[in-house]
């Protein structure tokens, strides 16, 4: 069973999700709502969901970039995103810390702007302090992609999504960032949308 994602538009995509209470977290419904997250988030597929996305506002994220997602990506494309396969893991009420300001800008999609991408500059390294699954206190440092996925993903959670944060230049359908820009680097878009050299969003 998978649940349905929500696209923008939704007012629950734009709302504060509130932290769950630690008698909360061990609970049937939220350890049921992991689990159909995750199934949903697979199904899709996503390398990332909030709880938000599909309808529920609660601090609550699930991720995981698989092995296989990053199959067909050619290794300089990889290697430029600093990505490397991600095991799932669930977030509880997370807080992040910006590590490394330095801004790293590629295309993003979001499973709940459906069909589109755009450039995002999102800081290179970040820590994020939250709740496992289970209610241990967990701490993650990541860089590169994951690190891009977390801010993404923990975006959600105060009701933003990527396309305030993105080039509004670079907005393109899905399939036309594929014909278009897809293993094109970001110096090169720039230059073809008219933009100045650099990154244009400041990151924070």
């Amino acid at each position: 069973m998978v649940l349905k994602i929500v696209q923008a538009g939704e007012p629950v995509l734009r709302q504060k999700a509130r932290d769950l209470m630690p008698e909360e977290v061990g609970s049937p419904e939220i350890q049921r709502l992991i689990a159909l997250m995750r199934d949903t988030m697979r199904d899709a597929p996503g390398v990332g969901l909030a709880a938000p996305q599909v309808g529920v506002g609660l601090r609550l994220v699930v991720v995981e970039d698989r092995a296989e997602y990053q199959a067909g990506v050619a290794p300089a494309d990889l290697a430029e995103r600093e990505r490397t396969p991600v095991p799932f893991h669930v977030l509880i009420n997370p807080r992040l810390t910006v590590e490394d300001a330095a801004p790293a800008e590629f295309y993003e999609g979001c499973l709940s702007v459906s069909g589109f991408a755009g450039l995002v500059a999102r800081a290179r390294g970040v820590r994020v302090d939250a709740l496992d699954e289970q209610g241990r206190p967990v701490t993650i440092r990541a860089r590169g992609w994951y690190a891009r996925i977390l801010q993404h993903e923990l975006d959600h959670l105060d009701g933003t999504l990527y396309v305030d944060r993105m080039e509004s230049r670079s907005f393109a359908t899905a399939e036309n960032h594929r014909r278009h820009w897809a293993g094109r680097g970001t110096t090169e878009v720039r230059a073809a949308l008219g933009l100045p050299a650099g990154v244009g969003k400041k990151v924070d």
